[in-house]
């Protein structure tokens, strides 16, 4: 069995987000857990930028439009997040584009408004898949 990618980063962050949700449930709108799990990052030390705008291309030409990330941590975490009943589909496809679109090889999609824990997915994509069209792409969940 492979060894996760940025194994100890993203437990952090995970615990992070247990720690938001321990003090806050569910139920809330996402701006509020943006905003705990924010100061969360900063008690427990964790290096991240919130609404990080990050630039995107279309065959190799800037486009103006960008991808606002919920948060990056460590400059190559996307922390996604969300707060509704259960994760689907369209929540995976979204961080998976955000992977393929900024070539970061790992992403963490978290709900805070799942019940009775924090749900959570972790993405990750090899360079080589980072590199493909995402429509050839395979991704692996973790």
């Amino acid at each position: 069995m492979s060894e996760f990618l940025y194994k100890e980063e993203t437990y952090r962050i995970l615990g992070a987000c247990f720690e938001v949700y321990k003090e806050k449930g569910c139920g809330f709108l996402e701006p509020v857990y943006q905003e705990c799990l924010g100061i969360e990052f900063d008690i427990q030390g964790i290096l991240y930028v919130p609404k990080k705008k990050l630039r995107l291309t279309y065959k190799g030409r800037p486009l103006e439009q960008t991808y606002e990330a919920d948060f990056v941590c460590y400059d190559k975490i996307i922390v996604e997040i969300k707060a509704v009943s259960e994760l689907v589909d369209q929540h995976r496809a979204q961080i998976l584009n955000y992977l393929h679109a900024t070539k970061m090889k790992v992403g963490l999609l978290v709900n805070f408004g799942h019940h009775p824990k924090v749900e959570h997915e972790r993405f990750s994509i090899s360079k080589k898949l980072a590199e493909m069209p995402a429509e050839h792409a395979e991704e692996r969940r973790s």
